[in-house]
């Protein structure tokens, strides 16, 4: 296995390292068999592997997830689980079966790693308060990534917007033969215009009152306000194209912006789906 980039959680004082693995979530057992035993994490793994649960719990993981699963080494394997002098390392079983489920890397970074599916169960076997808890906070993790995912497309459907609305101020409001500072203080003018009808200020006025943060006025903006962002962007693009002079632009924009908003923040369907969350 490849390097992975990690993440790590805590789990009843122990870090456990998450690997992405063809986009799917590996936890290491290596760091697992830790808490139950720091000096024989391999000996714990190899022991687990011996039992025959355990293998019949691989192969049908295997058999449901992986096309290449080999089952006739795979029969092999279970027709000695059990038996006193029956062994097994992560390694034999990769190599002899085709195995996807668990993955291993040797190195000062090394570990087995298994899909959480195959974590969960070799955890349970290290200790059930500690399954319970990777459990717990494995879905903490899940769910802080579902929203900041969430969030990343809300900004960059804000960011796909602004180049349409840039392209119309390119086609409408630019002349030709515009030296570049021109040209840069119309579209930083427009941008500004979105900047009132929603903050109600513009960008140097949000950075005189803000001068510790990081970014701009709109890195700052909540979920509700990219959203409508977006639809006043759209919106203005479509203003520039009816040849609507800037006052008129903002007035519109700011009322749309005050309607919008209030639907956002307040229904509390429209929020949950803004939020990222998918209860009912």
């Amino acid at each position: 296995m490849s390097q992975p980039a990690t993440k790590k959680i805590e789990v009843l004082t122990s870090q456990v390292r998450i690997a992405a693995v063809n986009s799917q979530d590996y936890i290491c057992l290596t760091d697992i068999a830790r808490y139950k035993g720091k000096a024989t994490t391999d000996d714990l793994i190899r022991n687990w592997l011996r039992n025959r649960n355990t293998v019949e719990f691989l192969g049908l993981w295997e058999q449901i997830n992986n096309p290449a699963f080999n089952p006739v080494e795979f029969d092999g394997i279970k027709m000695q689980a059990g038996l006193n002098s029956f062994t097994l390392t992560p390694k034999q079983w990769i190599e002899r079966t085709d195995a996807i489920g668990i993955q291993s890397k040797t190195g000062r970074y090394g570990g087995t790693y298994a899909h959480a599916d195959i974590a969960f169960e070799f955890a349970a076997w290290i200790s059930v308060e500690f399954k319970l808890y990777l459990i717990k906070e494995f879905q903490r993790l899940k769910e802080t990534e579902h929203q900041t995912l969430g969030w990343d497309i809300r900004r960059n459907l804000a960011k796909i917007n602004y180049r349409i609305h840039t392209d119309a101020i390119q086609t409408h409001l630019i002349p030709a033969q515009l030296s570049k500072d021109q040209i840069s203080f119309i579209y930083a003018s427009e941008a500004d215009l979105l900047n009132m009808a929603l903050f109600g200020q513009t960008a140097a006025q949000w950075r005189g009152q803000n001068p510790g943060e990081k970014g701009n006025i709109r890195d700052q903006a909540t979920g509700a306000q990219l959203v409508c962002l977006s639809n006043l962007e759209n919106l203005n693009a479509l203003f520039i194209g009816q040849s609507l002079p800037q006052s008129e632009r903002l007035t519109r924009l700011n009322q749309i912006a005050i309607g919008q908003m209030k639907l956002l923040t307040t229904d509390e369907s429209t929020q949950r789906i803004i939020d990222g969350r998918n209860e009912i």
